[in-house]
């Protein structure tokens, strides 16, 4: 949540501008982000003991690097410098939602990748990709992080926080917003110059990796 919260402060001037548009409801970037956040939510919602039961299987975490890497790098080579188009439409933003679930079915898939990638096959350029998929995290990663805490509040058994937890909570918080913050800024300005195939390596490394690990 720390991480997340970062976004609203740095996407401030861009969601200004969104709340002042005056468009049709389908045509309106917050509508079309809601409406990609749906399509996650629904289907993350009913699968909810399938994501519990791949949470710990290693195995499927190490493919999903690797495979997700690969297509992360062909689609970025093939579409990343030809895409111009910019404009979020109802049609793109269900396929980006429903593609943003495979990151809660299979761990070890990145929601960001699904997201971006998703983005780009659908025509959109890197760099609108790359702010659709930020903007969705948001109500994304907050519903996620929301749930969790009303599962662990409403469970009888779940013990109490004590100060000392409170207070490594609030370190964690604050350091990973200021971090998230770093990274979004850095990452913002990379990919719109050199693309994502840099982080499609490191994928497929760390996958290889945890194979010959295991």
């Amino acid at each position: 949540m720390g991480a997340i919260l970062c976004l609203p402060i740095y996407f401030q001037r861009r969601i200004r501008e969104y709340l002042s548009l005056d468009l049709p409801l389908l045509k309106h970037p917050l509508s079309l982000t809601l409406l990609a956040f749906l399509c996650t939510a629904v289907p993350a919602f009913l699968l909810t003991k399938v994501i519990g039961k791949h949470l710990e299987d290693v195995r499927l975490m190490a493919a999903a690097l690797i495979v997700g890497g690969l297509v992360m790098w062909i689609v970025d080579r093939i579409y990343g410098s030809r895409n111009t188009e910019t404009n979020v439409t109802p049609r793109r933003a269900v396929w980006i939602g429903l593609c943003q679930t495979l990151s809660a079915v299979f761990p070890g898939t990145s929601r960001s990748m699904a997201t971006i990638t998703a983005g780009e096959l659908a025509g959109l350029s890197r760099a609108a990709a790359l702010e659709f998929s930020f903007l969705l995290s948001i109500p994304t990663m907050v519903a996620a992080t929301g749930y969790d805490l009303f599962k662990y509040l409403r469970h009888d058994g779940a013990p109490g926080i004590d100060s000392h937890q409170l207070m490594l909570l609030a370190i964690g918080f604050v350091v990973s917003f200021f971090v998230a913050w770093g990274v979004v800024a850095w990452f913002m300005s990379w990919v719109r110059e050199r693309g994502f195939v840099p982080f499609a390596v490191y994928r497929i490394v760390v996958g290889i990796a945890v194979l010959i690990w295991m």
